[in-house]
């Protein structure tokens, strides 16, 4: 109030104000009230469904995983890894450790000797006493043709066919190419860079720079126009004289009606205390109690009789048990034990001889 009071005083509202500020203040009342005061009891139902139920829940999972389900699952996981390895590891490693590679050692062993002393005396004895010799001439006899027959033979046969691939598949074409299709070529492409010239002028002249002109002198200063005097002053105008108004309106609404649910949600906090806390504390402090001291003392009171009663009636048709000492069923002053349970003093044999 101090702080309205402080303001300085705002020009007068309009009518379109003071016509809206009623519509306003109705739908606030009959729509944002209820939302915020829903808004309100679901925010405390979710605290409280938090505190009392998910957090214990959380709680109590947590412990569970880190106590009885990650040790669980440790040990299974060590025991499935030592029986995978027993299964699929440790035969395989065996294998080849023990009998794989001693027996591929002893196999390249007896390969290294059997090439060694066998294989490469053969070898060399074929390679010089045989391959070489006849590698020899017939590589003799190869350059002998290759140098006296094959490459005359060649030169002759490149030339003519050089000559004949010329007169039948080069000359023709270059020809043609130059003394015919290169004129016909140049004078098209002329014909087509004008052609295509004047057609993209008359396409131009007909299609774009009537729509460009349109455009530049027409279009663009009627909008510009419509909106620098149109929309802009009318939407500076409604939103300044509507929108703004109408938002403080609602902000305002929405603030009241949370104070107004809050207000409610303290009032009915209070109705519950007074009508139903405080008169069952009252009754269970008041009512129960008592009742329950005196059911507890009633039953109290007639176990012991029964318990003298069942005493009584075994006494007299059995007698008493030899050697049992009677026991006083008096209590002491404040304590809750028979006076006779509590343990004799030890006597000791060299005190009673002194």
């Amino acid at each position: 109030m101090e702080l309205d009071k402080g303001r300085p005083a705002n020009g007068g509202e309009g009518c379109l104000v003071g016509v809206v500020r009623i519509p306003v203040k109705i739908v606030a009342v009959l729509v944002v009230l209820p939302v915020r005061v829903v808004w309100d009891l679901l925010v405390a139902f979710g605290r409280t469904l938090n505190r009392h139920l998910f957090g214990p829940i959380g709680r109590g999972l947590s412990w569970c995983h880190r106590t009885v389900v990650r040790p669980v699952a440790r040990a299974l996981g060590l025991v499935l890894v030592t029986l995978l390895k027993l299964v699929f590891v440790w035969p395989w490693a065996g294998l080849w450790r023990y009998v794989l590679v001693p027996v591929g050692q002893g196999l390249t062993r007896l390969g290294s000797a059997l090439t060694s002393h066998v294989l490469a005396p053969i070898g060399g004895a074929l390679l010089r006493y045989l391959l070489r010799p006849a590698g020899q001439g017939i590589s003799r006899l190869a350059r002998a043709v290759y140098a006296h027959l094959l490459t005359p033979l060649g030169h002759g046969s490149a030339r003519v066919l050089s000559f004949l691939g010329k007169a039948l598949f080069v000359w023709p074409w270059v020809a043609l190419w130059r003394y015919v299709l290169a004129p016909v070529g140049r004078g098209v492409a002329w014909s087509a860079r004008w052609s295509g010239a004047g057609l993209g002028w008359l396409a131009k002249a007909l299609l774009v720079w009537p729509w460009v002109a349109l455009w530049r002198y027409v279009v663009t200063p009627i909008a510009v126009g419509a909106y620098r005097y149109v929309l802009a002053p009318v939407g500076r105008g409604l939103y300044t004289y509507v929108l703004t108004p109408l938002g403080h309106l609602l902000r305002g609404a929405w603030y009241l009606a949370g104070r107004i649910s809050r207000a409610l949600g303290r009032g009915l906090l209070l109705l519950w205390r007074g009508l139903v806390v405080r008169p069952a504390r009252w009754a269970h402090r008041r009512i129960a109690t008592p009742v329950g001291h005196l059911v507890r003392e009633v039953w109290r009171t007639s176990r012991t009789a029964v318990r003298e009663a069942r005493a009584e009636v075994r006494r007299a048709l059995f007698g008493t048990p030899p050697g049992e000492p009677a026991r006083s069923r008096a209590r002491s002053l404040g304590s809750t034990t028979a006076a006779g349970n509590t343990p004799a003093p030890e006597i000791s044999l060299h005190k009673r001889q002194g």
